[in-house]
C-alpha cells in the first residue's frame, strides 16, 4: 500500500516594513509576537531609489552608500531573535547596494558573535548603460531570493526586486515550485502584494476605519503587521500576531489587493496573476483565505525604473485672509507674473494653485483664510532660487492687506524624475550570491506571454425597476477606495461590499462620471477596469502626476488621497443602500 503523500507545511511569512521609514519596532514585534518562518521588509519605492541614488551620488566612495540603512539599525537589536527562533529574514533593503549590504550584515554579525548565512541578490543595475541617470534598475523576480534560501542562506539583501518576490521567492523554495508552476506563483505574488505595505493590510489608511473605530476607539492606535499562511497549493490566508492591533477582514485586503494596480493582468517577471480570478473569503476573525488565483506565463520583458534629476523647483505659498480672496490672488499673481517676466531668466514651467480653505464669517484667522501656492520649475538654479525670493520678499509691504507667506522661498532644490522602459529578460544577468561567494545565475522563464488588455468582462444586471428614491450624498457612504501613484499615473481603486451596492455602481460610476467628480481628471486620460470577484472597479488616471512623486507635479504628489476625494463627491445613490 502506498502512504499518502504529504504536503509541506504552510509557510508563515510576515512583513515588518512597508517603506524606508517604517516602524522601526516592527522586526522586534513580528519576531516575539507569534510563529513565522519567514519575515520580509519592503525598503523600496520609486523615490527612495531616488533618494539612494542622490546619496551615492554625493559620496560614490562610501561603500555604506546606496542601502537602506535603518535596516542595520534594526537588525542589530533583532539578529539575536531571529536566529533563535529560526525565522529567516528576506528584505530589499540593499537598495543600490546588496553586496555592500550583505558584507555589513556579516560584518555586524560577527560583531555580534551570531552566525549566520547571508547572501544576496544582484543584477538589477543596469545604470552603466543609462549615463544620464542617477539610478536604472531592473524589477527582478522572485528566483534568486529562492535560490538564496535554498542553498541555505539565512538572511537574503536584494536591489530591486517586485515587491511581491519578497514574498513568492521564499514560497517557491519551500514548495519547491518552480517556473512554470504559473497559478501556485499567481496566489503567492497576490498575497506577496497583500503584505508589502505592511500594516495597509491590518487597517491602516482604510476608507472604512470609522465603522471600526467606534465599535472599538483603541483598534487602530497600534495596527500589527500582517503575515500570510502560505499553502502548498499558492492559496493563503492572511492575518496577523495574536492580540495585536488592527483589523483583517474583506474590506482590509481587498483594499490593498487594489492599491496601485493596473487592469485584470498583474504582471511581473515570473508570473502575471490574473486579478479578477481572486476569491476571498473570510475565514474566522482576523483571517482571510485568499484563493482560486489563476496565473499566465510572464511578459518576456524586465520592467526599468529610470531615476534622474529633472532640474530644480521652489515654491512659495501666500496667505490670503478675509474679503475679496479672488481679487487678492488676482493682485500678487499680477505682481509676481510681473516680476518674473523682467527677471533675467524666467523659470521655464510656472503653475499657481488657489486653494480656498476660507469660510465665511470665520471663528479663527486660520478657517478665514486661503492658500495661493506658486511653483517653479527650471534647469538652471538661480532662475527659480534668487529670482523668484527676491520678487516674492519684496512684496511684503507692497501688495494685498494682509500679505503674509507660510515660508519665504529658499534658493531651489533639486527635483527628480521617475520613468519606466522594458528590456528582454533574457539581457539581464540576474544572479543569487551565496555567503560563500558562489554565484548561482538564474535562467530567464522559458515560456512567456505578451501581455494584452483581457476583454471586458460582462457587467452585472442593472439594478431592478423600480429603482425607487434617491438621495444626494457622498460616494463613501457605501463605496471604499484607494489611490496611489505608478510613476505619472495614479489609480484608484473602488470597492462596495453588497451584491445590491455592485449592480449600481458597475452601471453608475463611469469614466465620464470619475471626470465630474474630479474635474482635474477632465482633460485626462481615464481608463476602468472591471473585477467583478471583488465588487470593484480600478481606474488609471493617466499623466495626472506629470513626471512622477520626486517632481512634486501636484498638491498630493503620490495621489494618496484622491480616492478619499472621489468618495466626498455627492452622486444620486438609492436610498435602499444607504
Amino acid at each position: 500500500m502506498t502512504a499518502p503523500r504529504r504536503h509541506p507545511a504552510p509557510l508563515r511569512v510576515g512583513n515588518a516594513s512597508g517603506f524606508y521609514g517604517d516602524r522601526f519596532d516592527a522586526m522586534r514585534e513580528m519576531l516575539t509576537g507569534g510563529e513565522l518562518d519567514v519575515l520580509t521588509g519592503d525598503y523600496l519605492a520609486e523615490l527612495t531609489m531616488l533618494i539612494l541614488g542622490r546619496e551615492r551620488l554625493k559620496d560614490p566612495g562610501d561603500p555604506s552608500a546606496g542601502y537602506a540603512r535603518t535596516f542595520l539599525r534594526q537588525l542589530e537589536e533583532c539578529l539575536g531573535l531571529a536566529q533563535e527562533r529560526g525565522v529567516r529574514i528576506v528584505v530589499n533593503a540593499g537598495g543600490l547596494n546588496p553586496a555592500g549590504l550583505a558584507v555589513n550584515v556579516r560584518k555586524l554579525a560577527e560583531r555580534l558573535g551570531i552566525p549566520v548565512r547571508v547572501a544576496h541578490v544582484e543584477g538589477d543595475d543596469l545604470t552603466a548603460g543609462h549615463p544620464n541617470h542617477l539610478a536604472a534598475h531592473a524589477y527582478l523576480g522572485a528566483f534568486g531570493i529562492a535560490a538564496c534560501l535554498r542553498e541555505g542562506a539565512e538572511i537574503v539583501v536584494t536591489g530591486r526586486v517586485t515587491d511581491a518576490a519578497l514574498v513568492a521567492g521564499p514560497a517557491a523554495a519551500h514548495f519547491g515550485w518552480g517556473p512554470g508552476d504559473h497559478d501556485r506563483l499567481a496566489g503567492a505574488v497576490v498575497a506577496g502584494h497583500v503584505l508589502e505595505c505592511g500594516t495597509q493590510a491590518t487597517g491602516g489608511n482604510y476608507a472604512f476605519f470609522a465603522e471600526h473605530v467606534r465599535e472599538d476607539p483603541r483598534v487602530l492606535r497600534h495596527p500589527g503587521f500582517p503575515l500570510a499562511e502560505i499553502h502548498a497549493d499558492g492559496t493563503s490566508v492572511i492575518t496577523k500576531h495574536p492580540g495585536t492591533g488592527g483589523i483583517v477582514d474583506l474590506g482590509t485586503i481587498t483594499a490593498q489587493l487594489l492599491y496601485e494596480t493596473q487592469g485584470a493582468r498583474y504582471a511581473g517577471p515570473d508570473v502575471t496573476a490574473r486579478l479578477d480570478t481572486v476569491r476571498l473569503t473570510q475565514e474566522g476573525p482576523d483571517r482571510v483565505h485568499i484563493h482560486g488565483v489563476r496565473g499566465e506565463a510572464p511578459p518576456p520583458t524586465f520592467k526599468v525604473g529610470l531615476n534622474r534629476l529633472g532640474g530644480f523647483r521652489n515654491e512659495v505659498t501666500f496667505v490670503l485672509t478675509g474679503l475679496d480672496i479672488e481679487a487678492k490672488a488676482a493682485l500678487v499673481r499680477d505682481q509676481l507674473e510681473s516680476a518674473l517676466d523682467s527677471a533675467k531668466s524666467r523659470p521655464a514651467d510656472v503653475s499657481w494653485t488657489l486653494a480656498r480653505t476660507d469660510r465665511p464669517d470665520a471663528p479663527t484667522e486660520e478657517t478665514a483664510s486661503a492658500l495661493l501656492r506658486l511653483v517653479v520649475r527650471d534647469p538652471d538654479q538661480h532662475a527659480v532660487g534668487r529670482a523668484l525670493s527676491g520678487a516674492a520678499v519684496e512684496l511684503a509691504l507692497a501688495s494685498y492687506p494682509g500679505f503674509h507667506v507660510l515660508a519665504p522661498p529658499g534658493k531651489g532644490a533639486p527635483y527628480g524624475v521617475f520613468e519606466a522602459e522594458y528590456v528582454p529578460q533574457d539581457t539581464v544577468s540576474h544572479v543569487a550570491v551565496l555567503d560563500d561567494g558562489r554565484r548561482i545565475p538564474v535562467p530567464p522563464p522559458q515560456d512567456t506571454l505578451v501581455l494584452e488588455d483581457l476583454p471586458k468582462p460582462p457587467l452585472p444586471e442593472p439594478p431592478p425597476p423600480p429603482a425607487g428614491p434617491t438621495r444626494r450624498a457622498p460616494l463613501g457612504l457605501v463605496a471604499g477606495a484607494r489611490s496611489g501613484d505608478k510613476g505619472g499615473n495614479a489609480n484608484v481603486g473602488v470597492w462596495v461590499r453588497t451584491d445590491e451596492a455592485w449592480r449600481w455602481l458597475a452601471h453608475t460610476l463611469t469614466t465620464t462620471l470619475f471626470r465630474e467628480l474630479l474635474p482635474e481628471t477632465a482633460e485626462l486620460n481615464v481608463v476602468r477596469h472591471t473585477l467583478p470577484q471583488l465588487r470593484a472597479l480600478n481606474f488609471t488616471v493617466e499623466g495626472i502626476l506629470g513626471e512622477g512623486v520626486a517632481a512634486q507635479h501636484r498638491f498630493d504628489p503620490q495621489a494618496k488621497a484622491l480616492g478619499e476625494w472621489l468618495r466626498s463627491r455627492h452622486v444620486d445613490i438609492p436610498e435602499a443602500l444607504l
